[in-house]
């Protein structure tokens, strides 16, 4: 299948297979896809939690009303924002520019001024947003990859966060739940996969000036 074949195949699954599981291989694709997803100025402000652990699910599954996609599904994928953001996270980018492409550390000094400053502009709903909005893109990615494996997926803004940052241990590692996705395979019997897909047509979401 081509890309729009693959996209027109994904929906945000209701129902997962307990009883199949992605391979380690499939795993690590969609999670190198999703490091190489667009971020401003590469920054990357968040962190990919891969939760497999059953106990910890469950508790997560009460966090998220019930839904069964949190434990049913193979893995369980949460996006934390960095909620401190500040100079040592540009430090780290500036130094995995400078080793990456060979360059001097030095030479950086003006970009890493210029972001240094913009981080620096950010209170803390600004970066409560920008880092978020960074984590979606990646999400985003993560969506595209899935369906292009033939991978099921689903995103979820069902839950709270707050628990999952408690559940997680997140506040003492810098870090605050965004958004959630679960992956794995459909159910054979989960009745969404047979329903059309309903989007605005492309006169309608579309505008060429």
């Amino acid at each position: 299948m081509n890309i729009i074949e693959k996209l027109e195949w994904r929906y945000a699954v209701k129902k997962f297979d307990p009883t199949r599981k992605l391979t380690a291989e499939q795993l690590n694709r969609l999670l190198a896809a999703t490091r190489l997803s667009a971020s401003s100025y590469g920054l990357q402000p968040y962190k990919i939690l891969v939760i497999e652990d059953p106990e910890v699910r469950e508790k997560l599954k009460a966090a998220s009303n019930n839904q069964s996609q949190i434990t049913d599904a193979s893995q369980l994928l949460v996006f934390a924002r960095h909620a401190d953001l500040g100079n040592k996270h540009v430090d780290a980018y500036m130094q995995n520019i400078a080793n990456t492409r060979n360059i001097p550390l030095e030479s950086l000094a003006g970009f890493s001024g210029m972001m240094k400053q913009v981080v620096g502009q950010l209170d803390e709903t600004g970066t409560a947003v920008w880092t978020s909005k960074q984590a979606y893109l990646a999400l985003g990615t993560l969506l595209a990859a899935a369906a292009v494996e033939g991978i099921d997926a689903c995103p979820m803004e069902g839950f709270n966060a707050a628990q999952y940052d408690d559940i997680l241990e997140l506040k003492e590692k810098g870090l605050s739940a965004v958004v959630i996705a679960a992956i794995g395979f459909r159910a054979s019997d989960d009745k969404m996969q047979h329903a059309r897909k309903v989007r605005k047509s492309l006169d309608d979401l579309v505008e060429i000036i």
